[in-house]
């Protein structure tokens, strides 16, 4: 077994938590603490991405890829205007 640092830098400051890397069937697994996930306002079942940085390993909450129409113009703020574009002339079979 391999001991790891695990540091989460919080809003607040930073927290160090030490911990051991150990197997969990055909992977290895790092048990995160509950006080640190709720200080994160992370669940279970919640979707991360991690990313090796150098020496580090970071976990950060996914970004949702489908957004609820709501979700998507909730910062809108009515500024934009369509406006039409030129594309080209066809290239192919397209019908006008």
């Amino acid at each position: 077994m391999t001991n790891v640092e695990t540091k989460y830098i919080l809003d607040f400051g930073v927290n160090s938590v030490y911990t051991t890397i150990q197997k969990w069937g055909n992977s290895q697994a790092i048990r995160l603490p509950k006080g640190i996930l709720e200080s994160v306002d992370l669940h279970e079942n919640d979707r991360v991405e991690i990313n090796a940085d150098n020496d580090m390993i970071v976990i950060k909450r996914a970004f949702k890829k489908h957004l609820k129409l709501e979700e998507r113009i909730a910062d809108y703020n009515g500024e934009y205007r369509p406006c039409e574009w030129d594309t080209g002339m066809p290239t192919g079979k397209e019908v006008w």
